[in-house]
């Protein structure tokens, strides 16, 4: 009796409110979002905190996400995968690649001179994941969105004007295919995440670089190296797949509406909105490098051709491996290019 008398004189109280029982004990919901760029970052700042905000909105200020730039709870960017599936945080944005060998069927996106334009790319990264990878490649999180940054270019303390001057030079890559490539461009790669680049500038640990030049900015790449080297033709040296993944447990267990607001934001229209925000920032990058005085060097279609040539091993070795897990290379490699070609690249 006394249980049921406190529960009517609560009810009694939300009433005079004005408020329906239903909406007074209503719990806002907290979302967690941790990813390994700065703050005045592209990604951060043009990308994932608009979407967030979109996302708010959607749901009438029923949900919040809290942005946790920088790695600031904790661990190292190789870890934001497994920060998602354990529900560390709820949801991450990475870089593929930080992981190496775990996501093989993405790697295709990576592969050499594979994308033409980047936003096509994207679309096509994340028509593949909705179609195959969520379930092969990410059956324990759920993938919010799936994209690729603009064209990489090489960036280096001594200019690089044709293959022969990579020769022994200490580049840092992203990923262990596009280490393959550097390797096999005659460099030295040095694998490590992008926020580990300036020191290991300043210290002699590497030579340069290979990253877009959106992100340039955010590290002061312009200001450590002085050279860079660009690609002509419409095919790029390589570009990063990038994933921003949600714990599964934690999107399942969200109400309906909640979900419903970030299935809208999410999927291809954040895929495509990424990529196109990435390469938007490609010139602010570029202009930066050029205001400085620094050399930018475009190679010519002759020289790219000899890169190309060059790189061809690292596809076959690529195909080998897959083949070794059971999973067919050559036909990925086929469906990329036509689901690239689908969205306009």
């Amino acid at each position: 009796m006394k249980k049921r008398t406190l529960l009517k004189t609560a009810t009694a109280a939300v009433l005079a409110m004005g408020l329906t029982p239903a909406a007074a004990f209503a719990q806002d919901i907290t979302l967690t979002l941790h990813q390994f760029l700065p703050p005045p970052a592209t990604v951060p700042k043009h990308i994932l905190k608009p979407w967030a905000k979109r996302v708010e909105d959607r749901t009438g200020g029923k949900l919040k996400i809290e942005h946790y730039d920088a790695m600031s709870l904790g661990g190292r960017p190789p870890d934001l995968m497994d920060q998602a599936i354990d529900g560390v945080a709820d949801i991450v944005m990475t870089v593929v690649g930080y992981t190496p060998g775990r996501f093989p069927r993405t790697e295709v996106f990576e592969l050499p001179f594979m994308m033409t334009d980047p936003v096509a790319t994207a679309m096509a990264f994340q028509d593949m994941v909705e179609t195959d990878l969520q379930n092969s490649e990410y059956g324990e999180v759920k993938v919010l969105g799936a994209w690729v940054h603009g064209p990489g270019v090489i960036h280096t303390k001594d200019g690089v004007s044709k293959l022969e001057d990579l020769e022994g030079k200490k580049l840092r890559g992203p990923t262990r295919v596009i280490n393959d490539l550097l390797s096999e461009l005659g460099a030295t790669p040095v694998g490590m995440p992008l926020p580990a680049i300036p020191e290991a500038l300043s210290k002699g640990v590497i030579d340069g670089t290979v990253i877009p030049w959106e992100v340039t900015p955010a590290i002061k790449l312009a200001e450590l190296v002085h050279n860079h080297t660009e690609f002509s033709g419409e095919e790029a040296l390589y570009t990063a797949t990038i994933v921003m993944v949600m714990n599964r447990d934690k999107y399942d267990s969200l109400p309906e509406d909640i979900r419903a607001a970030i299935d809208a934001e999410s999927g291809m229209a954040l895929s495509k909105f990424a990529a196109e925000v990435m390469y938007e920032y490609d010139k602010p990058g570029r202009d930066i490098a050029e205001k400085a005085g620094n050399t930018i060097v475009q190679l010519d279609a002759a020289e790219v051709a000899r890169f190309k040539e060059k790189a061809q091993p690292v596809i076959a070795r690529w195909v080998a491996d897959l083949e070794g897990k059971g999973i067919d290379g050559n036909a990925l490699i086929m469906q990329a290019k036509e689901l690239i070609k689908k969205h306009g690249g």
